[in-house]
């Protein structure tokens, strides 16, 4: 009787209080992360001796999975509000780096989290659609910034070593176009650079000038 009180108790703090549903809808996501990642003996990725069409096969049967969840309890429609630039190092999940499932945000991933010019168009088409922050990250232990520190790798992967070494260029580049310029100087577009920490992801937030305000 008394453990039918608290769940009542927590499910009426749930339906009373969208804090307490976020913050229990993303401990639930959590969990499921947990769940999965603890299963070794199910892990396909890492085993030598699986073949890679038994991998798409698995692939397969786990987006029908998704999709089928998806179907049952569908998502609401949203317009993303933030835009986060980011690694496409697999250990980033951008969902847990925000705490946050819903669609409020578009995902741009690359290597090394370079901006070449055509995600600058990409991104200022969603400052122009509504978004009103930008993320702009590293990481820790980054693969592209370890070749681009690496004299054997430079001349093996010349294309990536060029596109690390001008990645501040372009981060500049993307500042000065007139739209994200402007709307920086009016206050309805903030830019923020952090680094994100890959064991934990969690975000360490770098001071930049446009950023004092």
């Amino acid at each position: 009787m008394g453990i039918g009180v608290v769940f009542l108790a927590l499910v009426l703090l749930v339906l009373l209080n969208p804090r307490a549903e976020f913050i229990l809808g993303g401990g639930l996501v959590n969990l499921g992360i947990r769940l999965q990642d603890r299963l070794s003996s199910y892990d396909f990725v890492h085993d030598d001796s699986i073949t890679p069409e038994q991998i798409w096969e698995e692939l397969e049967r786990q987006n029908e999975l998704a999709g089928g969840m998806r179907g049952l309890f569908p998502r609401t429609p949203r317009h993303p509000v933030v835009a986060v630039l980011a690694c496409m190092d697999g250990r980033i999940d951008v969902s847990e780096l925000v705490g946050d499932t819903r669609h409020y945000y578009y995902v741009v991933r690359t290597a090394g989290s370079v901006l070449s010019p055509a995600e600058q168009d990409m991104l200022e088409l969603a400052v122009l659609n509504g978004v009103k922050v930008l993320v702009l990250t590293t990481h820790s232990d980054c693969a592209a910034e370890a070749a681009a520190a690496d004299p054997e790798l430079r001349e093996k992967f010349p294309a990536l070593i060029s596109l690390m070494d001008e990645r501040a260029k372009r981060v500049q580049e993307f500042m000065d176009r007139p739209t994200i310029r402007d709307r920086i100087a009016e206050g309805s577009l903030l830019i923020k650079h952090a680094r994100i920490d890959t064991t934990t992801d969690r975000l360490v937030v770098e001071v930049r000038h446009h950023d004092a305000h």
